[in-house]
């Protein structure tokens, strides 16, 4: 991420960019409802889905502020500011323009798979990073247990089900670019969280050789 200098006169975390994208994403839905209008319940379950979780990831900071000092603390400049509004902001809503502009009836087989994916994505997501969370605050130091005993990046799983959740919904293959996207993203994320953590802790190896990095028995 970019780091602004002093003399540029725009500091903000990152975390306060990704929120002002989430912001983003809603108006970006609700435009779409309104331009595209709501003709079946492929709209009104996407609209639920995807807005719950924008408002879910800024109540979250308000019930638990601590997570503010633990997550995307590093400050960035203005063009990198700019780039999250246009990735998190506007291309995030990408499953949503086509499920708005997919005037196919929405099939059973299509709520039953995503509907799970995102109760139980949100779920792992919420659960693993609130576990960490309190387990950081009581002083804790590499957490390998609970919701991160099998998966090191348990809360990067969830959040993939999630989005993938949305692409199911929205019912066009075009719309796995976001999930897909989003993967590379983790995997770079992955591998530099790996290298820190082997650094950090020293029982890390052990933990490694017990585990899997992201998908269960697999990898």
């Amino acid at each position: 991420m970019e780091t602004p200098t002093n003399s540029s006169g725009f500091q903000v975390t990152q975390l306060t960019a990704i929120n002002v994208a989430k912001i983003i994403t809603i108006l970006c839905l609700i435009s779409f409802a309104v331009i595209y209008q709501v003709n079946d319940y492929r709209q009104v379950i996407y609209l639920c889905l995807h807005i719950s979780y924008c408002l879910w990831w800024l109540l979250e900071q308000l019930l638990f502020p601590q997570r503010r000092q633990q997550l995307f603390t590093e400050k960035v400049g203005i063009s990198t500011f700019f780039f999250v509004i246009l990735f998190v902001g506007v291309f995030y809503s990408f499953p949503g323009y086509l499920a708005f502009t997919n005037h196919n009836p929405l099939s059973y087989l299509t709520v039953a798979i995503a509907l799970p994916l995102y109760i139980f994505g949100s779920l792992i997501n919420t659960g693993a990073d609130v576990q960490k969370m309190v387990a950081k605050s009581m002083g804790s130091g590499l957490v390998k247990d609970g919701a991160w005993r099998s998966l090191r990046h348990v809360n990067y799983l969830g959040d993939l089900m999630r989005y993938t959740s949305f692409s199911v919904i929205a019912g066009s293959l075009w719309a796995f670019v976001l999930p897909g996207m989003i993967s590379l993203l983790y995997l770079q994320r992955i591998g530099e969280k790996e290298e820190s953590m082997a650094a950090k802790y020293p029982e890390f190896a052990a933990y490694q050789q017990n585990s899997s990095r992201l998908l269960p028995w697999i990898w």
